[in-house]
């Protein structure tokens, strides 16, 4: 059980935590605020808990496709979506809109859980990953999984070139991300409109159909 909560939380955030060892001049992906690299230990100078790290990550990777490997996100249909969104909700995510800063139900909120995508339910960000940006938007350093969402260049002659960022069932516009997040979590700001999300707390994960995410929170307690 120890290996597979800590499998889950190395893939779950070490994607966008590339170090290199000084001594070895390996790249490892580490997970981050969790199992730090350190100097080699072991005789033959390789760092135990680099390579523990690695084994976790691929680990990790398998058990979450396969808890997910049945589970489809499908996006309904136009008129469907006229009918359970929110016309705010399907301006933002059917025609790139966004909503307005500070006041959105989710730029300050603290609660522990996760961020499904409104419009499928695809799970697409963490609160453990969520930060004050001081924007008025959400703001993540990173994605639940890499897969989650997609990213395009996205160009207007106000604003200038920008990355926006999609669900990847859905194809929901979510928002946009960019280089100016915290340095120690990878340094990208995923800034996305509360509009296009759906927040599942912790506490009712089991019940609402998201029980894979529940020991990476237990394990905080």
């Amino acid at each position: 059980m120890l290996v597979a909560l800590l499998g889950y939380k190395g893939e779950f955030r070490c994607y966008l935590s590339q170090k290199k060892h000084p001594k070895d001049n390996l790249n490892v992906f580490v997970a981050a605020n969790f199992i730090p690299c350190v100097k080699a230990t072991g005789s033959n100078g390789i760092p135990w808990k680099c390579i523990f790290a690695l084994a976790a990550t691929a680990l990790q990777g398998a058990t979450l496709n396969a808890m997910q490997q049945n589970k489809t996100y499908k996006k309904p249909s136009k008129e469907t979506l006229q009918k359970v969104l929110t016309p705010e909700q399907f301006e933002v995510t059917q025609h790139e809109g966004t909503e307005r800063p500070f006041q959105n139900p989710f730029w300050n909120n603290h609660a522990e859980g996760i961020y499904v995508d409104v419009v499928t339910g695809e799970p697409l960000f963490s609160s453990l990953d969520k930060f004050d940006s001081g924007t008025g938007w959400p703001s993540f350093t990173q994605p639940l999984k890499p897969t989650a969402v997609t990213e395009k260049m996205d160009g207007s002659k106000l604003l200038g070139q920008r990355t926006e960022v999609r669900s990847s069932a859905g194809d929901s516009h979510l928002g946009h991300v960019f280089p100016d997040g915290p340095p120690d979590k990878g340094g990208l700001r995923y800034c996305i409109n509360s509009a296009s999300l759906k927040f599942v707390p912790a506490a009712k994960l089991e019940e609402s159909g998201y029980g894979e995410f529940v020991p990476f929170f237990s394990k905080r307690k």
